[in-house]
């Protein structure tokens, strides 16, 4: 297996999407090791003092005043994290597991958590030898820590729980056991370092930001394809309109629409005698919709950056200043604001494109188009439904896309009593860019069987590129079949990067975190 070597502080998002996406094993940068062994060394100092320091000889939340004798400090963090295992629902998937490990071994590497590198250690081992700790997806509120899914995290190690290993699920010690390694048993603190902090919630929105970002790129390439084959304008492309605003992501959007449609056919055939002035907005205001879906990713992914290079748990270990202190960096609220913005992104992104579908079904819009992209309408309905079902998606990802941020509720006795919500915010995404993936799948068919009735005009060559990667699998609609298939085939097509990867990589390259 590849490995990564990264440096907690200095991480980039590029390199936590090859994580993501390519399943590497990670190791700390030798630089993070003697900061780690020396916070170490004061929370053992410090566990061993009479004066209380919270969560290292003393309970947690609303037990923080009771005192806990050095000898019983094994039993305190063992207690602790079997007893915050309450998490339900279905688990996460592999890949954000990993990443959500890497996530926390970054956040320890910052050397201010106190755990001993015996549990860096282990996570690298874990990550290095497939062995993957079975994460309940329900149960944080994003404050406080993630603690009941970073729970599981940690039991995983101590050889509680269930852990996945070499592609099945089996108790935990049994995979540490099968992969050569042996538990771990926590020392002070250790236990909240490892359920402390926002890594489950960052890991959720950071896998939602990666498949944002894809999905915008892609539905450049499935809004040029429709600008084409409704005929439109590219006038409203021009660089000198976008600069002259100044966002920066209208302007990449223009841009790459006008690289994907230049030498188009189609578009010189109507430059001039066109009676149309003006496109739909759909068509028109492409750059400044989805450019400004662009901006908020790029905003979203400045954030997850920094928090996936931040320590979050509680007490951090302050070594300038020689001190131990309670803080509050597990609040995850700059996540939730994260993740809220990039639903708003994929929502906007869905419902733009959803009404270039329904402009190019509708043959008093379309330009000539025959109604719902069928040869031989009235005997056929063609693309009709699929229109309906990108309407049915997109309006899913309208609510989905409702603030998470601004919901809180007390918990923990009131100690903990303004929370963000960050994860399940976060976890929303993954629902949203499936059905975005089908919407601009949805997209994707209607644009091709469009441009395709436009010949012997041809599209430009990337975008012709695209539809012959479209049909590949998925042949031109002459008369009514069973479509389900087709649609599902349509979303992988977009969701695993095919139709983006027909056009050169330069076009699209700029759109990325």
């Amino acid at each position: 297996m590849s490995e990564l070597i990264l440096t907690p502080g200095e991480t980039t998002l590029a390199e936590l999407e090859q994580v993501w996406r390519k399943g590497l094993a990670v190791r700390l940068a030798d630089s993070a090791r003697p900061g780690i062994a020396e916070s170490a060394a004061r929370i053992a100092a410090a566990a061993n003092g009479e004066a209380p320091v919270y969560g290292v000889n003393t309970g947690f939340g609303k037990l923080a005043s009771i005192k806990i004798a050095a000898r019983d400090t094994a039993t305190l963090q063992r207690n602790l994290i079997l007893s915050h295992c309450c998490g339900v629902g279905e688990s996460v998937e592999p890949e954000t597991v990993r990443l959500i490990m890497v996530l926390k071994l970054l956040s320890l590497g910052r050397g201010a958590s106190g755990v001993r590198p015996e549990v860096t250690q282990l996570i690298e081992d874990m990550l290095a030898r497939g062995v993957l700790p079975v994460i309940p997806a329900q149960g944080s509120v994003g404050a406080s820590g993630d603690l009941a899914p970073l729970a599981h995290m940690a039991a995983a190690m101590l050889g509680e729980g269930r852990a996945v290993y070499d592609g099945r699920e089996m108790p935990s010690a049994e995979a540490l056991a099968a992969a050569g390694l042996s538990p771990v048993v926590l020392a002070a603190k250790e236990g909240l370092a490892l359920i402390n902090g926002t890594q489950v919630s960052t890991a959720f929105a950071l896998a939602g930001l990666f498949e944002a970002f894809a999905s915008a790129r892609a539905a450049l390439v499935t809004s040029s394809l429709s600008t084409d084959a409704i005929m439109g304008s590219t006038a409203p492309f021009l660089d000198e309109i976008h600069t002259l605003r100044g966002h920066r992501g209208q302007i990449a959007a223009a841009r790459a629409i006008r690289a994907l449609m230049e030498g188009s056919e189609i578009r010189e055939s109507h430059r001039i005698g066109d009676t149309r002035v003006q496109d739909p907005y759909c068509i028109r205001c492409q750059p400044q919709v989805t450019g400004a879906c662009i901006d908020l990713l790029w905003q979203a992914a400045r954030t997850l950056e920094i928090e996936s290079n931040a320590a979050t748990d509680n007490p951090l270990v302050l070594v300038g200043a020689d001190r131990i202190v309670s803080g509050g960096n597990f609040h995850a609220e700059p996540v939730a604001f994260a993740a809220d913005q990039i639903a708003l992104a994929i929502a906007e992104i869905g419902a733009i494109s959803q009404r270039r579908i329904a402009l190019m079904v509708d043959p008093a819009l379309s330009h000539d188009l025959p109604p719902f992209l069928t040869p031989d309408p009235g005997l056929n309905s063609g693309l009709m439904i699929a229109e309906v079902t990108s309407a049915a998606l997109m309006s899913e990802n309208k609510h989905l896309a409702t603030p998470c941020s601004t919901d809180s509720t007390p918990t923990s006795a009131n100690q903990e009593d303004h929370v963000s919500m960050a994860a399940h915010g976060a976890r929303r995404l993954k629902r949203m860019n499936a059905n975005l993936a089908q919407i601009l799948g949805i997209e994707a068919l209607c644009a091709s069987a469009g441009v395709e009735f436009r010949a012997p005009l041809a599209t430009s060559a990337p975008l012709q590129a695209v539809i012959a990667a479209l049909r590949q699998t998925v042949p031109a609609l002459e008369q009514d079949r069973y479509l389900a298939p087709d649609l599902a085939e349509s979303a992988r097509l977009v969701r695993e990067g095919v139709l983006v990867g027909a056009v050169p990589a330069s076009l699209l390259d700029e759109v990325r975190p």
